[in-house]
């Protein structure tokens, strides 16, 4: 994949010359990864947490399109889709989100499971696996 389309500053190619493209990469963890035509993206959660469960379903959606797309994929290509909900009382309305955003045809293996998320007010977070 070319990288002339991707601002530069945002991406780390690692030292040995690999294939490997990271982006947004931090200290501690990088937002994407992409290698061999496929897109692995960190767990997206809300940036407003005061929001409920439809509202930060909605933001963290929009995350991964943001990142699918700089990457040259979309949520067309969904390989692989792991969702985290701090209560399962917010699946039905996730899910609402959810099938409101994803494309006919497109579903891709998903698991939701329950688990305490790394700050009290978020109540969803997702990892996606795409190809480009």
């Amino acid at each position: 994949m070319a990288t002339t389309a991707m601002p530069m500053a945002n991406i780390a190619k690692d030292t040995d010359m690999s294939s490997i493209q990271r982006f947004d990469v931090g200290p501690r963890l990088s937002e994407m990864a992409v290698h061999n035509g496929v897109c692995y993206l960190a767990g997206q959660v809300a940036a407003d947490g005061s929001q409920d469960i439809t509202g930060q379903t909605q933001q963290v959606l929009a995350a991964i399109d943001a990142l699918l797309a700089r990457a040259g994929s979309s949520k067309h290509k969904l390989l692989r889709v792991e969702i985290i909900l701090k209560d399962l009382a917010d699946f039905p309305a996730m899910n609402a989100v959810w099938e409101a955003w994803l494309p006919a045809g497109c579903a891709p293996p998903r698991a939701t499971i329950q688990a305490n998320l790394a700050k009290p007010e978020w109540r969803v977070e997702m990892v996606v696996t795409a190809a480009l």
